[in-house]
């Protein structure tokens, strides 16, 4: 197959910085959308990737999977994408389309297992896929989305995952007013669950371990701040959320979050953390209550959640860099020295 080289940022190696890399992107086929990349969001996950935390890392990687720019070639059976528009790419650029899941819209389970935007197997080059940390890239116009203009385009950038994780369990456990919603941990994932569950109509309670962050909460939407160490502001809210939308990727006590449940109350987890969470039975049986997970969206509902958006002008908070900010931007994520997700400024890469 017909290759191009373009430039990337990436690296060889779990003990070594990010860097300039030369990659190949096959050339533009039938049903092909080349875009070039203008923003990549930096996601936690491309940091766990690049230094093979989660033990599955092949060398050499290119993270990114929050992908924004402009389409400059289609290949000529594409329908949906013209040369100039603005398109985006998330957490998938493939899937089997046939298992029951594919068929549903639900890729995100796909049962052979979707195509990641980086470090799946490519099954057009051989090797693995690069993902966003690059000049451009070549997708399946069924895996590309419409990205509106009338959102700030680098704010946008962090819907392709840190959106469509947030939307799409508020969206499954039909969050919407009437309805008190918790939403645990102010970070990447928790600004967007709170901005989303307020555009839904839902009266938002923010649980945080710091105090210095109920100024930010209420900026984001916020209705009520609630300082999770505190016993009796917790106890204020026992037995009285519908839903709690739990963005944590630390060890913590998912038994005090259950307790604030209502009868057939969810808390569903969308943060990771790495160590097993324990549950007392009797915090999910006496209110018939659901501790549940969620793992981003389909392609469909990530289209629905980029209109919604718009429609509602929501992006991330966010802070611009340039690509030779993001091994600092890196050790900055883990320190949590974001508000709240960083960006970066593909034209910065020469």
């Amino acid at each position: 197959m017909e290759t191009k080289s373009i430039k990337a940022f990436g690296t060889e190696a779990a003990e070594a910085p990010l860097q300039t890399l030369d990659i190949k992107r096959r050339a533009v086929q039938a049903h092909d959308v080349e875009i070039e990349i203008l923003y990549c969001g930096i996601c936690h996950s491309d940091l766990h990737s690049a230094r093979n935390e989660w033990h599955g890392t092949i060398y050499p990687i290119v993270p990114g999977h929050e992908i924004v720019g402009r389409v400059v070639k289609v290949g000529d059976h594409v329908k949906n994408f013209k040369v100039g528009q603005l398109a985006g790419v998330g957490c998938m650029v493939d899937s089997c389309r046939e298992c029951e899941h594919c068929k549903e819209g639900l890729e995100q389970f796909c049962d052979p297992g979707n195509t990641l935007t980086f470090n799946s197997p490519d099954v057009h080059l051989g090797g693995q896929t690069f993902g966003g940390y690059s000049q451009s890239i070549v997708v399946d116009e069924n895996y590309v989305l419409h990205i509106s203009d009338k959102l700030d385009l680098a704010g946008v950038a962090p819907l392709l995952c840190a959106g469509i994780t947030t939307y799409s369990p508020l969206k499954h456990w039909k969050v919407g007013p009437g309805q008190k919603v918790g939403v645990v941990g102010i970070g990447g994932l928790g600004h967007m669950g709170i901005k989303l569950a307020k555009a839904m109509g839902a009266h938002v309670v923010v649980f945080t371990t710091s105090l210095s962050k109920t100024e930010d909460a209420k900026r984001l939407g916020a209705d009520e701040v609630v300082l999770s160490t505190d016993p009796e502001q917790m106890a204020k809210h026992a037995k009285s959320l519908n839903f709690i939308l739990d963005c944590v990727s630390a060890e913590h006590d998912i038994d005090a979050y259950l307790n604030l449940l209502k009868v057939d109350g969810t808390l569903t987890l969308v943060g990771a953390p790495m160590e097993p969470l324990p549950v007392t039975s009797f915090s999910l049986l006496m209110g018939r209550r659901s501790f549940s997970g969620s793992n981003i969206g389909g392609i469909a509902e990530t289209q629905e959640m980029l209109d919604f958006c718009a429609a509602h002008n929501i992006t991330a908070d966010i802070e611009i860099i340039g690509v030779d900010e993001v091994n600092n931007a890196y050790e900055r994520l883990l320190k949590g020295d974001i508000k709240y997700r960083f960006v970066i400024d593909m034209a910065s890469l020469k």
